[in-house]
């Protein structure tokens, strides 16, 4: 028995199945966009452990920051004792995010947890219960983070009921026919007839939405949501978990559209594989909950902490921003080829913004038929031939990447064969 099929076999007897992992690679070691899984063989990371590594797998300035930072102290909980660390990160991410200033920052361990502050804050400050998300969005595992999701399987079967006040709309999707007035009227459609503006505290938003499908939000929609916000005393809530640090393009994917948040959630990207969240927004929003209403235990670990202070200088001294973009430059041109292919006919749509691209994969040239068991032949038989590659979508039937910024142009190449060469092998034993 394989190194690997033991370690499978060990987990599965010791992890519940409701875990569930893409791939049976078991990592060993990684660098940059490459993982070596126990028994040596190279993979190329087109995942980033769910976009959470935008600056590369073990990078040596984070490890540096995050090594020092260990011999200093590793815990001391901020609530207790504070540390400067904390301090220092919480006002570049103040002088950085898409919000207005003054802001204020606090620091937690997950994109779920930092949803869950951000909804506390919000209703702090307006006083108000109802909750406004949309369909197809992802807000985390925990129950306010359920109810805000809006894609029933696998993240919600089973666990409900729910809290309640929350209220979902439609998401632009040019693709499957939903338009971006359908989705605003959807919104004052809503306001007329289930619950009034003057109940809703807050609308929570992906600028590109992550498990949902990569779709992205039009910039003069997220326009109009912020004035609709404004018109009726309604906070916005920026979720750019995935979104954020570079990914696509921009430092926040809101800076697109050219708009500002009350309230913006973080997570992933940020500490550059440490666990750390952060939640940023305007000082007098933020400064609503009373003393001791916030924090947590491991909130805003100082190793964490230190690391994510080494990422937001990597972003800025290598200019992931600009390297986002030629990413997804080629990434898109590479997309759009396969696409017009008359062998590729199971290729619907093609969208990008920045490095977060994707493909959506359709049944018989038809949107209204996701090709959900094509996705996951893809996804497997990608990692046999080397490539870490996920799906999302509503119906699992697209095809994401979120491959390291810091990627060099040889190994994206490769990557993107791989993913051709797979995609033409699984396409034509589906036919």
């Amino acid at each position: 028995m394989s190194k690997m099929s033991e370690l499978q076999e060990r987990r599965l007897a010791a992890v519940p199945r409701g875990v569930d992992s893409a791939t049976s690679v078991f990592a060993a070691q990684s660098v940059n966009a490459e993982i070596w899984d126990v028994e040596g063989r190279r993979y190329i990371d087109f995942s980033g452990g769910i976009g959470v590594v935008n600056t590369g797998h073990c990078h040596p300035k984070v490890l540096t920051a995050a090594a020092a930072q260990m011999k200093a102290f590793t815990h001391a909980c901020f609530q207790v004792t504070p540390y400067e660390v904390y301090v220092r990160l919480a006002e570049r991410l103040n002088a950085l995010a898409p919000v207005d200033q003054p802001a204020k920052t606090i620091l937690l361990s997950t994109g779920a947890e930092a949803l869950e502050n951000a909804i506390k804050i919000a209703r702090a400050f307006s006083r108000r219960p109802a909750l406004i998300s949309f369909g197809g969005g992802f807000h985390g595992r925990t129950y306010m983070g359920m109810a805000l999701t809006g894609k029933l399987s696998p993240y919600k079967v089973g666990f409900g009921p729910f809290p309640s006040d929350v209220y979902r709309v439609p998401f632009p999707n040019s693709f499957h026919g939903i338009s971006a007035s359908d989705s605003f009227s959807a919104l004052k459609d809503l306001f007329e007839v289930t619950v009034a503006s003057t109940s809703v505290a807050a609308i929570v938003i992906e600028p590109v939405q992550g498990e949902g499908g990569f779709n992205i939000a039009p910039f003069k929609f997220m326009q109009d949501l912020r004035a609709l916000c404004d018109d009726h005393g309604i906070l916005l809530i920026a979720d750019e978990v995935q979104t954020g640090f570079a990914r696509t393009g921009r430092l926040f994917a809101l800076e697109h559209s050219g708009i500002k948040a009350d309230i913006v959630t973080l997570a992933k990207s940020l500490a550059g594989g440490f666990p750390l969240a952060a939640v940023t927004g305007r000082r007098e929003v933020m400064d609503a909950v009373s003393p001791g209403g916030l924090g947590g235990t491991y909130a805003g670990n100082p190793i964490a902490c230190a690391a994510a202070n080494a990422v937001l200088d990597v972003i800025e001294e290598e200019d992931l921003c600009a390297r986002a973009n030629k990413i997804g430059t080629i990434i898109l041109a590479r997309f759009n080829a396969l696409k017009e292919r008359s062998d590729f006919k199971c290729i619907g749509d093609v969208r990008g913004l920045g490095a977060m691209c994707a493909l959506e994969l359709i049944e018989r040239g038809s949107q209204n038929r996701p090709a959900s068991q094509l996705a996951g032949a893809l996804v497997r038989k990608a990692a046999e031939n080397g490539l870490i590659v996920l799906r999302c979508g509503m119906h699992g039937n697209v095809i994401r990447t979120l491959v390291p910024l810091t990627v060099p142009d040889s190994i994206l190449d490769q990557g993107l064969r791989i993913l051709e060469e797979t995609l033409a092998e699984v396409a034509s034993s589906a036919s």
